[in-house]
C-alpha cells in the first residue's frame, strides 16, 4: 500500500524510515499508473515534489520539532474538484468553464501551511450535485471493495483514494451527505464539522456545504479538521461552528435512529456498534425525529440554490441529472423556498430540543448498500427528473440543514464483503465530543481490510 494514512506516514518521517520526497513519489507515480477506480481528475508534479523537498529540508534542520508547528509536515493529500488550487486545474466536475481565480482555497491553504503535500484533484459530480460520482467531465468513480459498484459521492474520489492508498488524507465537501456518503461506501472515515467550523470560500447560496477531511482514522481526521479549523475573514459564517462547548462524562445519553428502509445486512452490521456503545456503558435509547415535508423542502432549497448560478445558455453542457433539478428550481416562486426555509427552521428547532435529552445521535450513515457504479442512486431513485436523488440518504442531509457535526466511520463488512459506516452526531460545536466518542467506538469496532491499490486492475484495461 502506498499511504497508510496521516499518523503512519508521520511516524515513518519521524524515525527516518521515510522521506517526503520518497514518500510523494510514490504517491504520485501509483496515481498515474493504479488509479484502477478513477478517482483522480489532475495529478501533481513539480509543485508536489518541491513542496516535499522543503519538508525534508526542514525535518534534517529541526528533527522531531519539525511536526510542532507544521503537524502535517511530508504528509500527502489530495483536494476534491471543487475547491481552487493554484498549481492545479479546477474543473467542478463539468464541461463547463472554471471563471474563478486560480488560487488555493482557505482550507487547502492551511493544510499547506501546516506541511501536507497536495498530490492531486479527486473527482466530484458536477458542482457536486449528487451523491455519486458520475458527471459528464470523466468516467465514473468505482468502490475499492467491488469496482461494479459506485464509491458513493459526491466526494467520491475523495473516499476511493484514501481508502487505497492513493493519499495519506484527503479535502472533500459535503453538502447533503458528500463526504460521510462515500466514506460509508468505500470503509473509511468522513468528518463533516459543525457549519462555519473551517471556512468556505466560495460557498453556494444555500448555505448547506461543509468542508471536511476523509481519513483511514479518527484520530487522522481530527488532525486533519483541527489545521483546517479557525476563522476567515472570506467566510462570514466562519468561527460559528465553536459557539456551543461540548459537553463532559463517561457516560453518554445516546440517541439511535432507524430510518426505514434499512436493508437486513445494514442493520446486522451496524447493531454491532450499538451494542459496543452499550458495552461501554451509555444509555441508548431508540429515537425518532419527526419533520414534516423535510425531503421537498431540501429539493427546493437546493434546487433555487442551483438555478441562481445556472445560466440558460450554459444548459447543453450540464450535466443531465443536475439539469433536471436546475430546471426545477427555475419553476419556484420566493414564497416556495420561503416556505422550504421554514421547514428548515422546523428541523432546527426539533433537533435541538432532541440534543437537550441526548448528547449524541447515532444511526447507519447510509441505509442501502452500493449501488451501480455509473447511477446517481438506486434503481427507484436513479431517474433525475423524479427529484429523488438524494431520497435513498435520509441520515445525511438533515444535519446539513441543521449545520450539527456528523461524523461516519466503518462499522463492518456485509456478508458480500461491502463497508457499511455509523454515524455519530452531535450538537452544533460539539465536534470534539463527536470525535472522541468516535475514536472509542472505532477502537471496539476495529477497521475493514483497506482494498491494496496494486491487486486493482488498471482504469486503461478496463
Amino acid at each position: 500500500m502506498t499511504a497508510r494514512g496521516v499518523s503512519h506516514t508521520r511516524e515513518l518521517l519521524r524515525r527516518g524510515e521515510l522521506s517526503a520526497v520518497e514518500h510523494t513519489t510514490a504517491v504520485l507515480t501509483a496515481v498515474r499508473e493504479r488509479d484502477a477506480l478513477d478517482a483522480y481528475v489532475a495529478v501533481g508534479g513539480e509543485e508536489a515534489l518541491r513542496a516535499a523537498e522543503r519538508a525534508d529540508a526542514r525535518i534534517r534542520r529541526l528533527g522531531a520539532d519539525a511536526w510542532r508547528t507544521m503537524p502535517l509536515l511530508g504528509v500527502t493529500v489530495s483536494v476534491k474538484d471543487l475547491l481552487q488550487t493554484h498549481d492545479l486545474p479546477t474543473a467542478r466536475g463539468s464541461l463547463l468553464p472554471n471563471e474563478r481565480p486560480r488560487e488555493d482555497a482557505p482550507a487547502v491553504a492551511r493544510l499547506r501551511a501546516a506541511g501536507a503535500v497536495v498530490v492531486g484533484k479527486t473527482a466530484t459530480s458536477e458542482y457536486g450535485w449528487s451523491a455519486s460520482t458520475v458527471s459528464r467531465a470523466a468516467p465514473p468513480v468505482r468502490n475499492p471493495y467491488d469496482p461494479r459498484l459506485t464509491a458513493g459521492g459526491s466526494s467520491g474520489g475523495a473516499a476511493a483514494a484514501v481508502a487505497t492508498g492513493l493519499c495519506d488524507g484527503s479535502l472533500g465537501t459535503d453538502g447533503s451527505g458528500s463526504i460521510r456518503i462515500p466514506a460509508a461506501f468505500c470503509g473509511v472515515v468522513g468528518y463533516k464539522p459543525s457549519l462555519g467550523r473551517i471556512p468556505y470560500f466560495p460557498n453556494s447560496a444555500d448555505r448547506l456545504a461543509h468542508q471536511g477531511p476523509i481519513a483511514r482514522t479518527v484520530a487522522d481526521a481530527a488532525l486533519l479538521g483541527k489545521v483546517m479549523a479557525g476563522p476567515h475573514p472570506a467566510d462570514p459564517d466562519s468561527g460559528l461552528g465553536s459557539l456551543e462547548a461540548p459537553r463532559t462524562g463517561r457516560v453518554l445519553r445516546i440517541g439511535w435512529i432507524e430510518y426505514g428502509g434499512t436493508s437486513d445486512e445494514v442493520r446486522r452490521v451496524t447493531g454491532k456498534a450499538r451494542l459496543a456503545l452499550t458495552g461501554r456503558g451509555h444509555l441508548v435509547e431508540d429515537v425518532e425525529v419527526r419533520c414534516t415535508d423535510l425531503y421537498p423542502a431540501l429539493v427546493d432549497i437546493l434546487a433555487a440554490s442551483e438555478a441562481a448560478g445556472a445560466r440558460p445558455e450554459d444548459d447543453e453542457w450540464a450535466d443531465p441529472g443536475r439539469l433536471a433539478v436546475i430546471r426545477h428550481g427555475r419553476t419556484l416562486r420566493g414564497a416556495d423556498v420561503i416556505r422550504a426555509e421554514e421547514v428548515r427552521q422546523g428541523l432546527r428547532t426539533t433537533l435541538r430540543t432532541v440534543m437537550g435529552h441526548y448528547d449524541v445521535l447515532a444511526m447507519a450513515t447510509v441505509p442501502v448498500e452500493p449501488f451501480a457504479a455509473d447511477a446517481i442512486g438506486p434503481s427507484w431513485a436513479a431517474d433525475p427528473r423524479d427529484l429523488k436523488w438524494l431520497a435513498w440518504a435520509p441520515a445525511s442531509y438533515p444535519f446539513n440543514m441543521t449545520g450539527q457535526p456528523a461524523l461516519s466511520l466503518p462499522a463492518g463488512l456485509t456478508r458480500s464483503g461491502l463497508p457499511v459506516g455509523v454515524q455519530l452526531v452531535g450538537p452544533v460545536g460539539a465536534d470534539d465530543l463527536v470525535l472522541r466518542l468516535a475514536g472509542r467506538l472505532e477502537s471496539d469496532l476495529g477497521t475493514p481490510v483497506p482494498p491494496d491499490a496494486r491487486v486493482l486492475e488498471p482504469a486503461a484495461a478496463r
